[in-house]
């Protein structure tokens, strides 16, 4: 038993070092995001699911993230982003950046 009870703690310590990464989702409709501000905590790794609700392509862009990703029609992209220090970090629906509802920022604090 005295030899279990290291190996069962070095056990523990590894499943608990699989920290759960929180998931935050943006949806498009319309060429449009759902949220123009999407809070984060800094200094965490997320998941941020893109939600392409429109029949045509879409491409989720931050330079300020160094993130590019298509999103085909009715369909969800993963982007995995940080850690991230506390700022602001814009981002663009790329095919239709100029149209009113495809801007929009992730504010990390």
């Amino acid at each position: 038993m005295k030899r279990l009870l290291p190996l069962l703690l070095l056990s523990f310590g590894a499943v608990s070092s699989f920290a759960a990464v929180d998931e935050f989702t943006l949806t498009l409709k319309d060429h449009a995001f759902d949220q123009k501000e999407i809070t984060i905590p800094a200094g965490k790794k997320v998941k941020l699911l893109v939600v392409n609700k429109d029949a045509s392509p879409a491409e989720f862009e931050s330079k300020p993230l160094n993130r590019e990703k298509l999103i085909p029609g009715n369909a969800t992209a993963v982007i995995n982003i940080g850690p991230l220090k506390p700022g602001r970090y814009p981002f663009v629906e790329e095919y239709h950046e100029k149209e009113a509802g495809a801007q929009g920022t992730i504010i990390v604090k």
